[in-house]
């Protein structure tokens, strides 16, 4: 069972089967109807023997006859007003003119004013003598009438009127005549090969309104069109249930329950099964389940209601009938499927409980509900900012209203005046609260914590601002004051710490040195001297960078600013380090200016910055490659760019290499501390310079910029 609800090709075959079977169940049962309104027919033919169409045929041609006579009568009464309007001497020549016409002592019908009918216009036709006219358009209700062949003569006038296109009239009565469908009257006398609209037949199917009487008069020719069952009416009706059902006369018996009982089975199949999908818990819902129902209900009525009304449309306008049945399975496909998606997408919605939140008209009311829900929190919050702002505003709002009101006292103007004034000045109090914490925030925010507001001045949301802010600031204050305290101790504890490093290491060198210029003949005391040495001399540089990035970070450094001729430092640097460059074979590109360039440092800190970074260089390196050095001055900036390939691979980044006691290589077991980049970067911004590191790949790249001097 679980299989079956959650098979998608059961649901495909009833979705295709159950319009088969509502078209076989309508054919049915119209087959039925007809069958049983008209008895057994074997096609068309004999629905022309019945006495509806007999009916039908008949009052077509009456109201085509009685439309000319009433057009007639319309033309005589213009006359004869017109007539009447003249002279009495025209009235007399009239007279008589119109006696000699009219021998039969009648008023005349004037043949030159009867030119325009209502449905006809006047053609030229030199084998007939009397005036013909062409029908414009199909005017009749009744469906018949537009595939009736006609020629209707006026006895009086001898005008014809007629719906056939021809060169000569006379040949066409005779063709009318030749037709099997053919009925003509003529002097009182009905001749037809259609027997319920013979002489005898039609005196008992007219009324007194519509009776062969109101042919009396004219001469009627008429017959069926002989391609009429190629086209949509009711001929062509009984000739497509004829073609279906030829020789399955007894197939509508058992056709209309089979079709009924397997529509009702397969409809209760995709109610049960509609929503499930293989491998899903629950009830599915898609796209179409998330568009709002009132809006698909209006889409697919429209489009139902937009293919039946075509449909219709075509059933009444002459086309072929492969082409009428090819609409009409069009229209009736696309029906049928607007119709299976609104059926589905309704089913899940109420498999899933959300039919009713699917309606917008719910998504609405509920939208307006959760707003004034949300307007009544903030009204009755206290703490609300917005409750103050909503009763003061709508406060305003109602009393002004009521103030305004009365304007037509003088006092009540006034009032008004005062109230508004009254309005201003409260919002200039609140609004100078909200600019004391403003303020506060502002100096927050620019590092002086020292601010205190004074809560009881204050009230409602401002006052639980004001306690934040307090909160903050002290909040602030102490970690500033816990900063400070654990940076003067650190300093403290390196500056202490160096110097107790420093009182030993001294000995230990001085030793060193006493054990250097002894005379010892024994070359593994010498190597040994030698590493002490060495490593002493570290020791010693490591302590001096430890109190120097101490004093540069509390900033208890004194600098000595003076004007510096950075070209004149920059040469003698990389004299002072051409030996370790050159010992490490690297060879130096200079780009330096023909003038001078000057700037404001310390000229001893200035030169650390400098013997850093070529410390830096001379350690890490690419040996045998090039070192680029550039300086130039770039309106009142000076620039100075070092670059160098570093030997090692730079695995880590420029911020991450500007941190203290980091290498390029953490791996690496190499000379220096890690502080010389990190106390260069320092020393250069106290002097009013920018310290900026480069990485790209292997390339190392400082860029150190200062304010020149002119």
């Amino acid at each position: 069972m679980q299989n079956a609800k959650e098979s998608i090709l059961l649901k495909f075959l009833c979705y295709i089967f159950i319009p088969i079977m509502i078209f076989v169940l309508t054919i049915s049962i119209i087959d039925v109807s007809i069958t049983s309104q008209y008895g057994e027919m074997e096609g068309p033919e004999e629905y022309i023997e019945t006495e509806e169409f007999g009916r039908e045929y008949l009052l077509a041609l009456i109201y085509k006859v009685q439309d000319i006579s009433e057009d007639k009568e319309e033309q005589r009464i213009n006359q004869k007003n017109t007539n009447t309007s003249q002279t009495s001497e025209m009235i007399s020549e009239s007279y008589l003119t119109a006696s000699e016409t009219n021998t039969s002592g009648d008023t005349s019908f004037d043949k030159e004013t009867s030119k325009l009918f209502s449905h006809y216009n006047e053609i030229e036709d030199e084998s007939y003598e009397y005036p013909v006219y062409y029908e414009v358009a199909n005017y009749n209700s009744t469906m018949i009438s537009q595939y009736i062949n006609y020629i209707i003569i006026d006895e009086e006038t001898g005008n014809m009127f007629t719906n056939i296109r021809s060169n000569n009239y006379p040949e066409e009565i005779n063709k009318l005549k030749a037709e099997k469908t053919y009925w003509s009257y003529q002097d009182g006398n009905i001749i037809t090969n259609i027997n319920t609209i013979n002489q005898e037949s039609t005196k008992y199917m007219t009324s007194s309104a519509y009776s062969i009487d109101n042919f009396e008069g004219y001469e009627v020719y008429s017959n069926i069109a002989p391609d009429t069952l190629n086209y949509s009416n009711s001929l062509y009706v009984q000739q497509t249930v004829y073609n279906i059902f030829k020789g399955h006369e007894n197939l509508p018996a058992y056709l209309i329950p089979l079709s009924a009982i397997s529509i009702i089975i397969m409809i209760v199949y995709l109610i049960w099964a509609t929503g499930h999908e293989k491998g899903k818990e629950g009830i599915q819902l898609n796209s179409i389940d998330k568009i709002s129902y009132e809006i698909i209900s209006i889409v697919i009525m429209f489009v139902i209601g937009m293919m039946m009304s075509f449909a219709i449309a075509s059933v009444e306008s002459q086309i072929p009938q492969r082409i009428l049945m090819s609409v009409f399975l069009l229209c009736y496909l696309i029906g049928y499927a607007c119709l299976a998606v609104w059926v589905s997408t309704t089913i899940r919605r109420l498999k899933a409980k959300q039919f009713i939140r699917s309606f917008l008209t719910y998504k609405v009311c509920r939208w307006i509900k959760v707003t004034i829900e949300k307007i009544f929190r903030k009204v009755t919050d206290k703490e609300n900012a917005n409750r103050k702002i909503t009763i003061m505003y709508w406060g305003f709002v109602v009393i002004s209203i009521i103030l305004a009101c009365t304007m037509w006292s003088g006092i009540g103007l006034l009032v008004l005046i005062a109230f508004w004034m009254w309005t201003y000045y409260k919002l200039l109090q609140y609004n100078k609260k909200v600019q004391k914490i403003n303020e506060a925030l502002r100096n927050i925010y620019e590092g002086n914590p020292n601010v205190k507001l004074n809560e009881e001045e204050l009230e409602g949301t401002l006052k639980i601002m004001a306690k934040y802010i307090n909160d903050i600031a002290g909040g602030f204050t102490n970690a500033i004051d816990q900063s400070l305290k654990s940076e003067r101790l650190k300093t403290e504890l390196i500056t202490n710490v160096s110097h107790d490093i420093k009182t030993p290491l001294t000995s230990i060198i001085n030793y060193v040195d006493l054990l250097k210029k002894e005379e010892i003949n024994n070359a593994q005391i010498e190597q040994y001297i030698a590493v002490l040495d060495k490593k002493s001399q570290r020791l010693k540089k490591l302590i001096e960078d430890l109190v120097e990035a101490s004093k540069v970070s509390s900033g208890n450094v004194k600098l000595n600013m003076e004007v510096i001729n950075l070209k004149e430092l920059l040469n003698q640097t990389i004299g002072e380090f051409e030996d370790k460059l050159e010992k490490k074979n690297l060879k130096t590109e200079m780009d330096l200016p023909n003038e001078n360039v000057l700037i404001t440092a310390d000229n001893r800190y200035l030169y650390r910055v400098i013997e850093n970074v070529f410390s830096n260089i001379s350690k890490y390196a690419l040996e045998g490659s090039r070192v680029y050095i550039k300086l130039e001055k770039h309106k009142e900036e000076v620039y100075l760019e070092f670059k160098n390939i570093s030997k090692d691979k730079l695995n880590i980044s420029a911020e991450e290499l500007m941190q203290r006691f980091v290498r390029g290589d953490k791996s690496r077991y190499t000379e220096g501390s890690g502080l010389g980049l990190s106390i260069a970067e320092s020393l250069t911004e106290l002097q009013g310079g920018k310290f900026k590191i480069d990485i790209d790949g292997d390339l190392f790249k400082v860029e150190i910029k200062w304010k020149g001097e002119s």
